[in-house]
């Protein structure tokens, strides 16, 4: 499980990932107002942003997607 989850991205791009995930979370509280599915898949998108960040692991990367950052 170790190697699945091998950092593959670098500072830059925890950060942005990072600064992402709060953006996801600030759009959950206020999506949840609209609709909570709405709500509920900003907080999902969210907490994947926020793993990525302290993993430093990006599930694009991990796929072959080529990223920039």
């Amino acid at each position: 499980m170790k190697e699945i989850f091998s950092p593959n991205i670098e500072s830059a791009g925890r950060i942005v990932r990072g600064i992402a995930a709060l953006i996801m979370f600030i759009g959950a509280a206020i999506s949840f107002r609209l609709s909570i599915l709405l709500g509920i898949v900003f907080t999902g998108s969210g907490a994947l942003l926020l793993f990525e960040a302290l993993r430093g692991w990006c599930a694009f990367r991990a796929c072959g997607i080529k990223t920039r950052i």
